[in-house]
């Protein structure tokens, strides 16, 4: 179902699949947000990665076949993204592993002249946004009650095994230093965990620090429960159109 098996598709994959199904997470917030203003921001979050995800999909195909077709051993994206709300400190630590570590990563794509610079640099400045909510919620949370400090550590140490699995390499995605990506994260994750007096979770830092398969089309259980629910419309009524 999808084009010719290149680096660059493999990497549109990776790429978009992260994007589209962090996206669908946070819509999963539509109606149960804590209040209405972050309502709004998770559902524009979600509207960028969902845009970023059309264009990168459609590198390697037609993009609702990519999106709602594919199996689930198909999907390339990370396991961190695929993981369930939660609390709303679940998401927001979620949120703030990816976004960023996806800033970091688009801010190296856009530096360079491959494939994903174009888009890179438009994103960039879209998970700068991401970024910087997904930084106040935790300083929220963590410099808040009792309740709020406990709820945000326990999320955090519960994703935090998710986290390895973004610096291993991606086929396709030239000219990045994993390595330095990875010092670059840590150094920003530390900063705000410090800030919002939080620690950084315990664990390895190295190869073994990875629990995650996603890029090698390994989900976790409740990435197939997601996937049906996403692709449900589309495969109840093929080949319409609104």
């Amino acid at each position: 179902m999808t084009a010719t098996d290149t680096p660059t598709v493999n990497a549109a994959l990776a790429l978009g699949d992260d994007a589209l199904i962090l996206s669908h997470r946070l819509g999963e917030w539509a109606g149960h947000a804590p209040e209405l203003e972050e309502e709004v921001a998770l559902a524009n979050i979600a509207l960028d990665l969902l845009g970023q995800a059309r264009f990168l999909l459609s590198m390697a195909g037609d993009e609702d076949e990519m999106a709602f077709l594919r199996e689930e051993r198909s999907f390339r994206n990370l396991q961190l993204v695929e993981q369930p709300n939660g609390d709303f400190a679940h998401t927001i630590a979620r949120q703030l592993y990816f976004s960023l570590y996806q800033h970091e990563l688009h801010a190296d794509l856009a530096a360079g002249d491959g494939p994903f610079a174009g888009l890179a640099a438009k994103a960039v400045k879209e998970t700068a946004y991401h970024r910087d909510h997904a930084v106040q919620w935790t300083l929220r949370l963590g410099d808040g009650t009792e309740e709020s400090r406990r709820r945000m550590r326990a999320a955090l140490d519960a994703l935090w095994k998710f986290t390895g699995e973004m610096f291993q390499p991606v086929e396709g995605l030239d000219g990045i230093d994993w390595a330095a990506l990875q010092d670059r994260w840590l150094t920003s994750l530390a900063g705000v965990l410090e800030q919002a007096g939080l620690a950084l979770p315990e664990g390895p830092r190295t190869g073994a620090w990875a629990a995650g398969a996603g890029r090698q089309g390994l989900h976790t259980e409740s990435f197939g429960r997601m996937l049906a629910e996403m692709q449900h419309l589309h495969r109840s009524h093929p080949g319409a159109s609104w």
